[in-house]
């Protein structure tokens, strides 16, 4: 018991530095602190690893014990494990912050396609200022300016 108690406790610990990640992450996009986001990636899928490896190791007590390998074994496991509160708080921090940590994926998401939406705007109007203006030319079509040449003839 002691085992499964402290992999799913260390799990906890590690989806509580992925939240804070997450949160920096928020704030960064937020201020539009776009340099500081390349170290949070980096930091971000370390902790990814972390919580896979942990994940995995949870996976392998519960099969070992004779439970299914998912969300499902392990509750099936603290149902046959009534007096072990340590893993079942421990498990209950993981869901909890598992659900926090998917709404502020969620919201950062939409951050970032509303930096994408603007930096496209921004683009499109910076592409539109360059290109050449259409005039009529003295033939009565429209051409574009940077093909028509002076005329100093008049």
């Amino acid at each position: 018991m002691d085992a499964l108690a402290s992999i799913v406790g260390e799990e906890a610990e590690a989806v509580k530095r992925f939240i804070d990640l997450l949160r920096e992450e928020q704030k960064s996009l937020s201020a539009g602190a776009i340099d500081t986001l390349a170290d949070l990636i980096e930091r971000k899928t370390l902790v990814a690893g972390q919580l896979t490896n942990l994940a995995a190791q949870r996976n392998a007590r519960l099969q070992a014990s004779g439970h299914a390998a998912d969300r499902v074994g392990i509750e099936a496991w603290l149902g046959a494990h009534p007096d072990d509160r340590e893993t079942r708080t421990a498990w209950n921090e993981v869901l909890t912050q598992t659900a926090e940590a998917r709404e502020l994926n969620r919201v950062n998401g939409e951050l970032i396609k509303m930096r994408m939406h603007h930096n496209t705007n921004a683009l499109e109007a910076l592409l539109g200022a360059s290109r050449p203006l259409s005039l009529y030319g003295p033939d009565g079509q429209t051409s574009p300016l940077g093909n028509r040449r002076i005329n100093d003839a008049a």
